[in-house]
């Protein structure tokens, strides 16, 4: 055999990708992930006990809610609810209790107008419910009758704000979504201060003495 035989090329058969290879290649969606929920701060003042509890419970009740959030890192956000309860009876502070519940979330692949949706609703909607538990337990051991808040809806709350921000014109600020909240909170507080009293009242039948008739005398 001749030294310069070449030998006959070769050609690597080609590979065509199966469907499920192409789905992994393609560029995944949105992605929402909540990695933790935790209570960043807490606190309860009673500074006018035990007077407080001496007199007919008929608070006025004032309730603030704000949220704020903040990227720890890429795609990852810090979301921090905070709710303020402040219980007033004859112009003075009954008690204050102040929550900040906070949580930390992924949130990948949205556009930045879903994002801004997502951290001003779907996370404080999440955090809520911790925070109003968290209220509720250091009202009762402050030795007050629940809160009982009823449920914020935040979507709603948002939609109000972008209705307001395009109501306003091109050239007004933006108005912040905490702005908004501030109004559900003062509507949330009525509802706090007749549960309140309705407990207080529950507590009061359930204590009394029956009354004595006059055979019983």
């Amino acid at each position: 055999m001749a030294e310069d035989e070449k030998k006959p090329e070769t050609t690597a058969p080609q590979v065509t990708p199966t469907a499920s290879e192409e789905q992994s290649n393609k560029p995944a969606g949105p992605q929402f992930v909540v990695q933790r929920i935790y209570l960043k701060d807490a606190s309860f003042e009673s500074p006018k006990s035990p007077g407080s509890f001496q007199a007919n419970w008929t608070p006025k009740i004032s309730f603030n809610i704000a949220s704020k959030s903040s990227e720890i890192q890429s795609g990852v956000f810090d979301v921090v609810l905070v709710v303020t309860i402040e219980a007033k009876k004859d112009d003075e502070v009954a008690f204050l209790v102040e929550v900040h519940q906070a949580g930390i979330f992924t949130c990948v692949g949205f556009s930045q107008q879903e994002l801004e949706r997502v951290v001003s609703t779907v996370c404080p909607n999440i955090l809520f419910p911790y925070a109003r538990e968290t209220i509720d337990n250091m009202v009762v051991k402050g030795s007050f009758p629940p809160i009982m808040l009823a449920p914020v809806n935040f979507d709603a709350l948002y939609a109000q704000s972008k209705e307001q921000q395009a109501s306003g014109g091109n050239g007004a600020a933006k108005p912040d979504i905490n702005e908004v909240m501030q109004n559900a909170g003062a509507a949330n507080a009525g509802n706090a201060g007749n549960a309140g009293n309705a407990g207080k009242s529950a507590d009061e039948e359930a204590n009394s003495e029956p009354e004595k008739s006059d055979e019983d005398s």
